[in-house]
């Protein structure tokens, strides 16, 4: 089986049920005896491994997850906004999606460009101006 990841724009991500992993959690703040009584919070693990993204995908994601990403190569996410599993549950879902879809967008290769000989001759006008005002501002007979 496979769980449908959404994002923010409509478009979704299959991951295998064995790559996911949710647990819920008493959640933290204020909500009285509601919050001691039940368990909203939630914790999703997603193991990168497991996911069956792309390796390049998948090693993007790891860059992207930062601190996020555990030693046993899990994602782990936490979401608490809310009183209800459901929405917490979803909203831990969604910012998986938006974590996937921002990997998926590959990095553009950047080109090496050379200045021109105009901002060359530019950069060496304003660093010799520069200069002789710094030369001026000392005292007049002092060579060293």
């Amino acid at each position: 089986m496979t769980t449908q990841v959404p994002d923010r724009f409509g478009s979704e991500t299959s991951i295998p049920d064995e790559a996911l992993q949710t647990s819920f959690v008493h959640s933290s703040g204020p909500g009285g005896q509601h919050v001691n009584k039940v368990a909203t919070a939630v914790e999703l693990r997603l193991h990168v491994g497991r996911s069956g993204l792309h390796p390049a995908i998948a090693d993007r994601l790891r860059a992207l997850a930062g601190s996020r990403l555990n030693n046993r190569d899990e994602i782990v996410l936490f979401a608490q906004e809310s009183r209800s599993q459901l929405r917490n549950r979803a909203a831990a879902l969604l910012r998986l999606g938006e974590l996937i879809r921002e990997a998926k967008v590959r990095p553009k290769r950047r080109v090496a460009t050379k200045p021109s000989r105009g901002a060359q001759r530019r950069r060496v006008e304003n660093k010799k101006r520069r200069s002789s005002t710094k030369a001026h501002r000392s005292k007049p007979g002092l060579d060293s």
